[in-house]
């Protein structure tokens, strides 16, 4: 028996997916490390094996129960044009930020995808319009994120694997530039990241509003250090 060929549908959803994920994108979030250069400053991080467990941590304890829950239900909000859900959901997401940093990087990427929305006109599939008209200020990343995603035809399971995916290569990357590591131990810990990351969004997913948080003490604690830290390489 063959295996019939996907719709164009399924193949653009995914298309669109891997252009979201892609570290190409301009929204800067190659230029933040989320705490872990100041976790290396710290000596918390020092070696493949501890930055590794860290970043998989961060991806269960974080952005799993955060973000990650925030795009799941962001998507169908967007879909249905259910403004005041996604208002309170961006609102939501500004007003937990843990320190001045984490709030600076969803505000600036998610000014970010509102300016790539604009800049690809009728590319982009009325995704600037849509943030415009929901009057979020600032969108923040998630949410500015979801819109984009939500249009695409994906389901949102594969969504937040592409979110997911992203922000891992970009965190494996920070942790390659600052602890330092090689590639092939990139490599290693991007596909120790990729095994844990379907568990995450099934974790999000299952999530409802009062049992979302941000709460990471300990990590909100190295990005408020990381401010005044002497030499760094990120903006966060």
């Amino acid at each position: 028996m063959t295996t019939a060929e996907p719709p164009a549908r399924a193949a653009g959803g995914l298309l669109h997916l891997l252009w979201l994920a892609s570290p190409a994108l301009p929204v800067g979030g190659f230029s933040y490390s989320e705490g872990l250069e100041a976790a290396i400053d710290a000596g918390l991080v020092s070696d493949e094996a501890s930055a590794a467990g860290w970043l998989i941590d961060q991806l269960h304890l974080g952005l799993a129960r955060c973000d990650l829950a925030v795009v799941a239900q962001a998507i169908p909000a967007w879909q249905a044009g259910d403004v005041p859900r996604i208002q309170q959901l961006n609102t939501w997401v500004l007003s937990t930020r843990e320190t001045h940093e984490f709030r600076l990087q969803t505000e600036q990427m998610g000014r970010s995808m509102l300016e790539w929305a604009r800049s690809l006109g009728e590319l982009g599939a009325g995704v600037f319009e849509q943030l415009l008209a929901a009057g979020l200020n600032p969108p923040s990343y998630p949410v500015a994120m979801a819109c984009a995603v939500a249009r695409s035809g994906a389901s949102t399971r594969d969504s937040l694997l592409g979110f997911a995916f992203g922000w891992a290569e970009n965190m494996v990357q920070a942790a390659i530039k600052s602890v330092p590591l090689g590639q092939s131990a990139g490599q290693r810990m991007l596909a120790r990241l990729a095994r844990e990351i379907p568990a995450a969004a099934d974790h999000a997913l299952a999530l409802e509003d009062a049992e979302r948080q941000a709460f990471t003490p300990g990590l909100a604690i190295l990005s408020a250090r990381h401010e005044t830290q002497y030499s760094r390489l990120f903006r966060s």
